[in-house]
């Protein structure tokens, strides 16, 4: 299935909505789910792990009413959300309070579950794309039940493709190249500072006809501005001084040439052939705008040729234009 349409390769991804790191309101969630939509974004990724659920229920809020068959919509399996008896704070980085709680389950059981807590959370009667959500340490479990379940429901037109989203490239190339999956969801390992993607991953994506959805493409945040902050994150983490000191060489170059960092991050991933799109996730519709200002930023050819000889971007990478 086709994920993004050919003129609008950006789509919404949903972790903020649900309060990533600091609190977002019910209304401030549904106002960005809106202001993707006022963009013409039509592809939204979402998750139970978000919040516990809460990013699934606030993008349901956000496009009910909308044509289900204009959007397309993705959420994950691997983690069960349950009721506990007592309310807590999350503590996997979501700012919410509340009395649910995640368990890891590839069974096919957890699997079909999980679906259909999605389904009720979204409020919708189908999912386009499943992705089998982080199973670095559930290989087994993801190849033995979680996948074969996954391919049942695709075959039997439930769900519509199905893949593996995760932070490292080797794992999610064993998927490729062993697993009948149509797409996979690459966080932070096709960017700027991070295109080990080439290595392996990519490659085996073109090799075996399997889309890519590019995420993480700011890495967290040190791509995020058009100069970094001393304080700036990778993967979540504090950068480290050779990659503060990379982000601000890569930012010296955008400058020169009148454009910004976050609009060159953007924009590079979309030239591989195997990137169908990205998904960007934003907390507040002003920050939808921002990121759809930047894609349609044009990006002078001289910044890819200078970032190339000046040693910041790998000679192999595809660039546009």
């Amino acid at each position: 299935m086709k994920l993004f349409a050919d003129d609008n390769r950006i789509g919404l991804g949903g972790a903020p909505l649900a309060g990533l790191f600091s609190p977002v309101a019910d209304a401030e969630a549904v106002a960005t789910v809106q202001a993707a939509w006022d963009e013409g974004w039509r592809y939204f990724d979402t998750a139970p792990h978000y919040g516990l659920g809460l990013a699934e229920e606030r993008l349901g809020a956000g496009l009910a009413g909308k044509p289900r068959s204009e959007y397309v919509l993705s959420s994950k399996v691997g983690r069960i959300i349950y009721e506990a008896d007592t309310p807590a704070p999350d503590d996997e980085g979501f700012a919410v309070v509340s009395n649910r709680r995640r368990r890891w389950d590839f069974t096919r059981d957890g699997v079909l579950q999980s679906i259909e807590d999605s389904l009720r959370r979204l409020d919708v009667d189908r999912l386009d794309v499943v992705f089998v959500h982080d199973p670095d340490h559930h290989y087994d479990e993801a190849v033995a039940t979680a996948f074969p379940t996954l391919i049942e429901l695709r075959d039997q037109g439930v769900i519509g493709a199905i893949g593996s989203g995760m932070n490292q490239t080797a794992m999610l190339t064993r998927f490729v190249e062993s697993v009948d999956i149509d797409v996979i969801m690459l966080a932070g390992r096709y960017t700027l500072l991070d295109p080990d993607g080439l290595d392996d991953v990519l490659p085996a994506c073109l090799a075996n006809d399997v889309q890519v959805v590019a995420v993480g493409i700011f890495n967290s945040g040190l791509l995020s501005q058009p100069r970094p902050a001393p304080d700036a994150t990778f993967n979540y983490a504090p950068a480290p001084p050779a990659l503060l000191e990379k982000a601000n060489k890569l930012a010296d170059v955008c400058e020169s040439h009148g454009v910004t960092l976050p609009a060159v991050a953007l924009k590079f991933p979309l030239a591989h052939p195997a990137v169908a799109g990205i998904a960007v996730g934003c907390r507040t519709a002003d920050e939808v705008h921002a990121n759809a200002a930047l894609a349609r930023t044009e990006v002078p050819a001289e910044v890819w040729s200078d970032l190339k000889s000046g040693g910041l971007l790998r000679e192999d990478a595809p660039t546009p234009g």
